[in-house]
């Protein structure tokens, strides 16, 4: 294990706050992380980490030796990339996280020519609706949808995600067609709970350039995207939804797109990495790679 394999180590364990959650995410023995860093404060004369029972944490020497030690392994990997990738292009693995929705119907059926064009890269590919911590969690990347409020995240826009309201045909035989937010109060919605912080959103629409809401009476809460579009098929409310999400069942007249004159703002769309993470070559690929992606698949809903 050479230098460099110590300084990857080290920032891993800062990221994970913890030798154990290193060791996993490395792959390798928890004896073997805990010696590297040992050996380094050794080598470098001062202690790195406070460490306690339940957590590590870097001391101020620490945190100044972490900044560069990213720089230094950044620095080494793309120097070693201008000869080992050669005509392959970049390699390594990368850790993504997007919402579960994007990640099944857009990127995954799609990786496949990515990893044709890059075969030296590899990808491990989170899906949730939560927002994962980057750092914790050792993500080099994640998709956000909606506002990025969480401090030290570099946000790159890559566009927004157009919505519309739909029902299904069942409902709407029940209780009619609206033609209006006048019309909701005489409605069910299916209600929408953020995972993030279980805040269950109002109906919104734009009117005359100015965003309005309106609580709409739910009689069935949903807190993920796949349960929620459920409940709309089976009759149970109107919904939301970012247009890719729902456009097969709108083309199989499963649901029927309503109020197309009041529908909400469009949702941005973030790449989002951690402001200490310096962008790799094979993450450039990447997230260029995606958000070409994204803007053709997206626009083809508009």
């Amino acid at each position: 294990m050479d230098r460099i394999d110590h300084f990857r180590i080290f920032a891993r364990v800062v990221e994970c706050t913890s030798f154990t959650r290193a060791a996993e995410t490395l792959g390798l023995p928890r004896s073997s992380v805990s010696a590297a860093v040992i050996g380094l404060e050794a080598r470098l004369g001062t202690r790195l980490l406070h460490r306690t029972t339940r957590r590590v944490a870097p001391t101020p020497d620490g945190t100044a030796f972490y900044e560069r030690c990213l720089r230094l392994v950044a620095d080494v990997e793309d120097a070693e990339s201008l000869f080992r990738d050669g005509a392959e292009g970049p390699s390594g693995e990368l850790r993504i996280d997007m919402p579960g929705r994007i990640g099944r119907l857009i990127v995954a059926p799609a990786l496949g020519a990515f990893l044709d064009a890059y075969p030296g890269m590899t990808i491990s590919l989170g899906v949730s609706d939560r927002p994962v911590d980057l750092i914790e969690e050792s993500v080099d990347c994640a998709l956000r949808v909606g506002t990025v409020t969480e401090p030290g995240l570099v946000a790159r826009s890559i566009g927004s995600l157009p919505l519309i309201n739909v029902a299904s045909p069942a409902y709407l035989r029940r209780h009619g067609t609206p033609e209006s937010p006048a019309d909701l109060p005489a409605h069910l919605a299916v209600g929408y709970a953020s995972p993030a912080g279980g805040r269950v959103e109002p109906w919104e629409w734009v009117e005359n350039g100015a965003h309005r809401t309106l609580p709409v009476r739910a009689r069935v809460t949903a807190n993920n995207a796949e349960a929620y579009i459920a409940c709309c098929l089976a009759g149970l409310g109107l919904i939301q939804i970012p247009a890719y999400d729902v456009r097969a069942h709108v083309e199989r007249g499963e649901l029927v797109d309503l109020m197309p004159a009041h529908r909400a703002a469009p949702m941005p769309m973030h790449l989002v990495y951690s402001h200490r993470r310096h962008l790799s070559r094979r993450l450039r690929v990447f997230t260029d790679w995606l958000e070409a992606l994204l803007r053709r698949s997206i626009a083809a809903t508009a």
